[in-house]
Order: C-alpha cells, then structure tokens, then sequence
C-alpha cells in the first residue's frame, strides 16, 4: 500500500494552468486517529466536545440559544487536533465584567479565562472598584489553579498592562497587583535559566540561580519616556535610555535556599512598573518622580534585610531636579496605610543625586522609587491641617462678601460711576472667582479626568493672575488720583484698564498651554494615567512655569504697588506738613486709611515672600488669614464703613424708620444752591479734607458753573475708594477769600475738581 501510495505521487499533475510535481515524499502512520473530549470555556458558555474521530465534525447547542449550534472540527493530521470552534451562531454569556462572578476558574479553563478577560478588556477605558475586584480576582484564581507557562505569563503581564493603563482608580489595589504579578514570576514554569516577560508598561524578568556559583546581577531598564516600551538587559547596563537598575551585591548568596529533593531551585525576579500612578499614596508635599522597580528571591531560606551589601538602585527623574528640592530614596512597605501600601524610607538613603538621576543605598529587597519634595510650603501635619482649615474658611468667608461687595455696586447706579468704583468692581470679580475656583479645585480634581484637572488648574490661574493685575492697576489709578491729581486726561481710560486687567493674565495662560500644557495638572500624569485621587490639586506643576509666570509677575506687580504706595505716603506727608495747625485727623483714622490702601493694593500677598526661617510658620499662618479674607476686609472698608454705600442700602433696602428718602437734605450734595451758601457765609480757612471725597457719584460730581460744564467730557481719574477711608490735609483758601483754591505746583485746579471739594466743605 506504501508503494502504491509512493507511485501515485510521483505522477506529475497537470491541468494546464496548474502542474504540481512531487519531491521527498515521505509516509507516515497516523498514529493519533481522534480528538480527546475538551472542555472549552468561552465568553458565549462552555461547552463540553466529545470524543471525535479524525477529520469529522461535531456539535453543541449554543447554551444562551439552544435552538443554535457550535462546530468544532477534528483535523486528522500526524499529530491529530482540535480546530478552533466556530460560535458564530451563538449569542454572548459574559457580556460584561461582572458576569465573571458567574465562570469558576478551573486548572483546566485557565487559559479560556484569561482570553475572556483580555475580549472584554479591548473595549473598556475606565473600570469601576467592583469591576477592578472582579478581574484581579479571577487573575489571583488562574495564578494559583494553574500551571503558569510562559504564554499564560504574558497573557497575564499583558492584562494587568491594560488595567495599568486604564483610566482607573488602581490605589485600592496595589497590592494585589504588586502580589499577582510577583506570584506570575515565582510559578512560572516550562523556561530553560531565563524568561522575560514585556507588556506596555511592565515587564518581569526571572533568572534561575546556581547558590555556590553566585557573584552579583544586574538588572536594567530602557524605556521611552512614558515607560510603555521597556527593554528589560540582564547583566549589562543599558547606556541609552536607561530608565532604571538595580545591582545586587555578592552578599545575596546568603539568602538562597539549598537545594533539596521537594523544593524548587532558587529564583531572582526583577519587576519594571512605568505607570508611577499605581503607587501614588497620600505622601504630604512628596510625589513619585521616578518609574518603580524591584527584586526578590524566590523560596528564600529567611527575609532578604540587613544585607551586609547594600543594593544599588539607579533611577531615572520623570521630571529634571532642581538643586533646591530634596529627593528621597524609598520602598513600598505593604504593611501601611491599613494594608493598602504606602512609602516608606527604612533601610534606604540616598548615594548621590542630579537633576537627572537619584541613585539608592537599600539593605533589602522590594519595590524601589524615588520621592520628590514638591511643596513649595511644605510643614508639619498638624499646622498643615489648621492651615488648611484657615484657607477654606477664609475662602468661603471672602466668597460670600465679595459676592455682595459686587451686587451692591452694580446694583446701585450712584456707586459705580466713577473710575475707583469700576476697578473695584473689577477686583472683587477677579477674586471672587480665584477664591471659587480654589474652593471646587479638590473636588474637581478627585474625579480623576486629566482635561478636566488642567482646565481648573488653568482657570485658577487665570484668575491669580487677573488678581494681581487689578491689584496692580489700582495702584495706577491711585497714583493717577493723588500724585498726579491735576491736568491728566487719558481717553477711554476704564475700557483700557479692562483690556490690560483681563487680557494679560489671558495672554499668559494661553501662552502656557501653548507651549507646555503638562504645565497644568496633579502630581505627574500624563494623557493616559488616572489622576492621584488622594490629597488631590489641580495646579501648576513646572516649577520654572509656576516661578516665571507667578512668583516673577507677582514680585513686579508688588514692587510696582509698593512704590506707588511709598510715594502716596510721601505726599500725603508732604500736605500735612503745610496744613493748618488743629486740623489734622486721629491716629486711628489714619490707620483705618493705610490698611485700606494696603489691601487693595494687595501688599499683604509680600508675606508669601518671607515664609522662610525661624518665623516662617507664623507667617504662613499671617499670610493666610490676610489673604483668604481679603474679599472681608474690601466688604468692611469699602462698604459697611463707607457712609453712602449704607445710605444707599438704607434707600434701597431698608423699611420703616430705617429707611431714607432718595432726595432728602443730605443726598442732595450736587446742587447749585450748595455753592452759593458756600459764597454767602464768611470763608474758612481751608477746604475740606481729602478723606471727605466719596467714591459715590453722588458725592463726586459736582454741577456747578458753566466752565465745569466744559471740562465734563474730560473725565480723569479720582481717588474716590481710597480717599474715603484716608485723612489727607487740607487745601488753604486763597487770601481773596472768593472760596476759590489756590493753585499747586504752579498748575490750576479744574473748576469740576474744585466745586467738588466746595460742596464736600458744605458737607462738613
């Protein structure tokens, strides 16, 4: 039969288009002449395949529609298999992640359940807590039941690669992912000295030894910068992009088990995490900068600690160091935080760092990374805490005032006609949405969406740096108003402080998501990694960002406001030294008058400057009362202790005997009739006081002669807000004793400027 077979193959084949030849024929007995019965476990049921014979077929009713069939075919072949089964006609089981609670893992479905898990994970991008359990539990269920081969170990490293880069919450979980891929390494089997396992973001290495035989090991990472493309080198040092290594000292050998009869030889696995997301615990002011590595002994004969060698760890910065900020060499104690692992520096210190790399002394084996020192006030928890307290209620406090402060002057037409009441108004707005921002930033952050987290790190941004800029602005306005009192006319003077108090905080932020939008976010992320959800805060992370765009604009709006704020003091003082004698206002009044300027001008934000030395911690706690209650104090100078701002409330607001007609004597300070008694009764020695000006247009138009008629198109800044709460000296009369002001500087008051003030005398 052999050689009847031969001969017919040696016949060449020819059909005209097609000739086939036979060489090297050989013939072989089919040894194997059916497939065993299988049980096959897929995401549309199981299925049991009975025993068939070779190159037949045969069938099973779909378990969610019966009325359907499954085939599977028996190849007859020299080594005689099963085909992969045709399910076309069979609807899903597991649909879903949670309908895995309902597949028992077995030794024999192992391999059926990892595939079902890496089908549903193609299309899933976030997983929730319970679908996290799920899936790492069934994980830890083929670990343990299974015979771990190097395809089931990839297979698995793969999936907790997806799960890795998943827009998921991992903290809960490190742990069992740190065991179960440990546990991957240690069962593997079915490998001759080495494996190495590599998944985006992941990979293990595990080499067997020889105890007599070992000197040291080495174990080395390249990777792209995001860590999903290691490259795992075994004894050699991966000079180009190296992102991580580990050398293990002679002293090791101690450790390793000896051989016997019912254990397995000793084991040395490394493991490589490029996803520092996994381990970001609550760690104060400190986050991981580095990408994580780790060694262990498999079955070794007592805990690996203590070593009279340290091990050396080289890891590579995720962002570069500054020479100011600390790092700190550290492991991953799995025993903190109630069991859920956490950071931890026993046993570890630093060799030597640079701005690129940090390499670590350790005296045992585990999880090795690097910590740096990211807060910028960084303190104990316990003043942390209270700070922390202070800030969000005085953020609120502020909130609730400016957000009155606002309504009231945009509400009330007669307050905000003059140029010092728009710019507070501008303030106020800029503050109250910096002091908003603030208060929804953790929470925000806390839903681990990275656009989201950038968008509120911008905006809180913006709104630091539209602050400063008003801040600055009314420090011009001031000038304007007190230096420059006389003759100054800048046309569309409201519409261009908008533009500049609005529009360059704008210009900066765009700037900045131009050219580095990782600039804005939470601890270190990128695209693909989840957001730390613990002691979260959507922020500037650049320092050179955060000190060029915040510090540096600060430093010069504040230096900018301080020396207009020396030189109004200079010409307040100047004036009174030229009053009259027994007319210069109380302390008290004056002081009430510096701290109003001081504020709008922002001058207590200085402090955040000096929070250094020995006083540093009771000036953080003075910069943040002063600061996260500014919005109170503008409340309390600018309107509770402003007298036509309470009028105002009083009209408006007010019932009963509380209330107050809108034309009654004392509201009616622009009339004519007030310049004329001013001419009838004998003159005064001096004019009113500059701290009678109000910001009210009611008080600070006056209608009087036709040559302030002339000159009303020609508005200019007055100091309004300021002047109120501040007692400047008086203006003596001219010697004609006409009520008419003497000249300053060689310069004229304008008749608009002057019968303002007249009528403020009458006031008085």
């Amino acid at each position: 039969m052999e050689e009847q077979i031969r001969d017919l193959l040696q016949i060449p084949y020819n059909n005209g288009s097609i000739s086939l030849v036979t060489e090297d024929i050989q013939i072989r007995r089919i040894l194997i002449l059916l497939c065993n019965a299988e049980t096959h476990q897929t995401r549309k049921g199981l299925f049991e395949w009975h025993a068939t014979s070779g190159g037949k077929n045969t069938t099973q009713p779909c378990p969610k529609n019966p009325q359907r069939n499954a085939t599977r075919h028996c190849k007859l072949c020299l080594s005689t298999h099963w085909m992969d089964p045709d399910l076309e006609d069979c609807s899903l089981v597991v649909e879903t992640i949670p309908d895995l609670d309902g597949v028992k893992v077995t030794a024999e479905n192992a391999q059926d359940v990892v595939e079902m898990i890496e089908g549903l994970l193609r299309n899933q991008s976030t997983l929730n807590y319970q679908e996290l359990a799920t899936v790492l539990n069934k994980l830890e269920d083929v670990v343990n039941l299974s015979v771990v081969t190097p395809s089931l170990g990839q297979a698995l490293i793969n999936i907790i690669s997806d799960i890795l880069e998943s827009d998921s919450n991992l903290l809960p979980f490190t742990n069992t992912i740190l065991n179960i891929t440990e546990a991957v390494g240690d069962r593997m089997v079915g490998y001759e000295g080495s494996t190495t396992l590599v998944a985006p973001a992941i990979g293990i290495s595990v080499v067997d030894i020889v105890p007599g035989q070992f000197g040291s090991l080495t174990f080395g990472v390249s990777s792209d910068r995001a860590g999903t493309k290691p490259e795992i080198f075994i004894n050699r040092y991966p000079f180009n992009g190296t992102v991580a290594f580990i050398s293990l000292p002679s002293a090791l050998r101690h450790s390793f088990p000896l051989n016997s009869s019912n254990q397995s030889p000793p084991r040395v696995m490394f493991q490589f995490f490029g996803i520092p997301m996994l381990f970001m615990s609550s760690q104060k002011g400190r986050t991981l900068n580095t990408f994580v590595v780790s060694a262990s002994v498999t079955n070794a004969s007592s805990p690996i600690k203590d070593l009279e060698e340290d091990v050396k760890v080289t890891l590579h910065h995720l962002v570069p160091n500054t020479p100011y900020r600390d790092v700190q060499c550290v492991y991953w104690n799995f025993n903190k935080n109630n069991g859920h692992g956490g950071w931890d520096d026993y046993g570890c210190i630093k060799y030597n760092s640079s701005s690129e790399f940090t390499t670590c002394l350790c005296d045992h084996l585990t999880h090795f990374g690097v910590l740096l020192d990211v807060s910028r006030t960084q303190v104990d928890p316990a003043n942390e805490q209270i700070l922390t307290i202070i800030t969000y209620v005085g953020c609120g406090v502020s909130s609730v005032f400016l957000g009155i402060t606002v309504l009231t002057y945009t509400a009330f037409e007669k307050l905000r006609r003059d140029y010092p009441s728009q710019i507070l108004i501008n303030l106020s707005l800029a503050l109250l949405g910096l002091n908003l921002v603030f208060l929804v930033n953790s929470w925000l952050s806390s839903l681990g969406l990275y656009g989201i987290c950038v968008a509120v790190a911008s905006t809180l941004h913006y709104f630091l740096l539209a602050s400063f800029t008003w801040m600055g602005l009314e420090a011009v306005n001031m000038y304007f108003a007190l230096v420059k009192v006389f003759n100054v006319y800048v046309p569309s003077y409201i519409l261009k402080f908008c533009a500049l108090g609005w529009g360059i905080p704008l210009v900066i932020c765009i700037l900045v998501l131009i050219v580095n939008r990782e600039s804005y976010g939470s601890h270190l992320h990128t695209d693909a990694q989840p957001l730390d959800n613990s002691d979260n805060f959507c922020w500037l992370q650049d320092d050179v960002t955060f000190y060029v765009t915040v510090v540096a604009y600060a430093a010069l709006v504040f230096l900018f406001n301080m020396a207009v704020f020396v030189v109004v003091l200079i010409q307040i003082r100047h004036m009174r030294v030229n009053s009259p004698a027994g007319i210069r206002s109380g302390l008290l009044h004056d002081l009430k008058g510096v701290a109003s300027i001081t504020l709008l001008l922002g001058l207590t934000w200085t402090v955040g400057f000096f929070t250094w030395g020995p006083a540093r911690i009771f000036l953080l706690y003075l910069f943040s009362g002063l600061n996260t209650l500014q919005g109170l104090f503008i409340f309390l100078f600018h309107c509770l202790m402003k007298e036509n701002v309470r009028k105002q409330w009083r009209i408006h607001l007010c019932f009963g005997r509380f209330r107050l007609e809108e034309y009654s004597e004392w509201s009616n300070s622009a009339s004519v009739g007030v310049v004329a008694k001013s001419r009838l009764n004998p003159p005064r020695a001096s004019v009113p006081s500059v701290d009678s000006v109000k910001s009210s247009s009611t008080n600070s138009t006056s209608a009087s002669s036709d040559s302030s008629q002339r000159d009303s198109s020609c508005k200019r800044p007055n100091l309004g807000l300021f002047a109120n709460s501040l007692v400047l000296p008086r203006a003596q009369r001219a010697p004609s004793g006409t009520g008419a002001l003497p000249s300053q500087r060689g310069v004229n008051m304008t008749p608009g400027w002057r019968n303002h003030l007249l009528d403020q005398q009458e006031q008085r």
